[in-house]
């Protein structure tokens, strides 16, 4: 049996620029996670996004796993807003509206969602020839597991199983779930939110695609 990896968007964020950490909810989401992965057996591995709001939320889990986190830049959002000395907000917020809409168009200060997908599942790729069997848990961002599903089951499909994700994202500390299966991932699960208690998962939710989280 191959690799099952556990994507876990990260919690609830500081709205600032650049890279914020997580808000008081968002650290309470993330001990639920940790809490809720405790008892599914015992992961061999707990990956992150670098950014601050991913590694904050991996830290609970992995100290819940007894793991050390890998970080890895490939699991970093499609594209950051740095802030207004870089780019005016409404900008950004087109720029990401564009890249939701047409996969292919390259956000100036990012990727596209297409590239998005292949750095994020490249990073999956390695993780299954590192460990080729149990589960793993991956720490990531909303934009860029859309993007990842998009491209391995289409936009159809992703619809069918969560009929909001593309235009309304991921709740914060959702887990979505991928098993390898020969060179490529399986969809088992998306953007499942019941190990999170009821407010917290309500306040995570509804966030737009076209405003990543």
């Amino acid at each position: 049996m191959g690799l099952r990896v556990l994507v876990v968007q990260h919690g609830e964020k500081e709205r600032l620029p650049g890279d914020p950490g997580l808000t008081a909810i968002g650290r309470e989401q993330a001990d639920a996670t940790a809490r809720r992965l405790r008892r599914t057996g015992r992961p061999v591995a707990v990956w992150s996004s670098p950014m601050r709001r991913a590694v904050q939320t991996a830290a609970p889990i992995a100290r819940a796993l007894a793991l050390d986190v890998v970080t890895d830049a490939r699991l970093r959002e499609r594209t950051n807003w740095e802030g207004p000395d870089t780019q005016a907000l409404d900008e950004f917020l087109a720029e990401w509206r564009r890249a939701t809409d047409d996969r292919s168009f390259v956000p100036r200060g990012g990727d596209s969602s297409d590239a998005a997908a292949a750095r994020f599942l490249a990073a999956l790729d390695d993780l299954a020839a590192a460990h080729p069997c149990g589960a793993a848990v991956v720490v990531a961002h909303g934009g860029v597991t859309t993007d990842a599903l998009r491209t391995l089951i289409g936009d159809e499909q992703v619809g069918a199983l969560a009929p909001a994700l593309i235009a309304e994202g991921v709740p914060c500390c959702a887990v979505t779930t991928l098993r390898r299966r020969g060179d490529g991932w399986a969809v088992d699960d998306v953007a499942v939110t019941g190990h999170l208690a009821h407010g917290s998962a309500d306040r995570s939710a509804g966030r737009s695609a076209h405003r990543p989280v």
